[in-house]
């Protein structure tokens, strides 16, 4: 998080999900025409790591509706509930409502009640024995 989206925060922001996640090859990077994702910069580091990018038509809010959603959710739980004093401690909330709450307990009716964590865990089970 920071005061301003800078190309620079969404690369810092790419590598630090590449370095966590471990993504393989050929995963579809969805994101909306910001300046910040269409830079020469953040568009090498897809290709580097054999992404496929994938940008919403102009105009067209539906295209990216899962983030679109996401934020909404998170305003609605957390942001709109509350008065934050300084950025850190907001910074402190926003990622302990994604990373304890969102993630590892919140059931999603899209993911057939499960925590995304499940999905993910349930998704990679899947790929090892498809793989093996």
């Amino acid at each position: 998080m920071n005061s301003t989206m800078t190309k620079e925060l969404a690369i810092q922001a790419l590598n630090q999900a590449i370095g966590r996640e471990h993504p393989s090859e050929r995963l579809i990077h969805h994101s909306d025409r910001g300046v910040q994702y269409a830079s020469h910069a953040y568009q090498d580091l897809l290709r580097k790591n054999g992404f496929i990018p994938s940008m919403s038509r102009k105009g067209n809010c539906y295209d990216n509706a899962p983030a679109e959603s996401f934020f909404s959710t998170l305003k609605n739980e957390l942001i709109h509930l509350r008065h934050f004093k300084t950025r850190e401690e907001a910074k402190s909330a926003i990622f302990d409502y994604i990373e304890v709450f969102y993630n590892r307990q919140r059931r999603h009716s899209s993911l057939g009640y499960l925590t995304p964590l499940e999905f993910k865990l349930q998704f990679r089970q899947k790929e090892a024995v498809e793989a093996a």
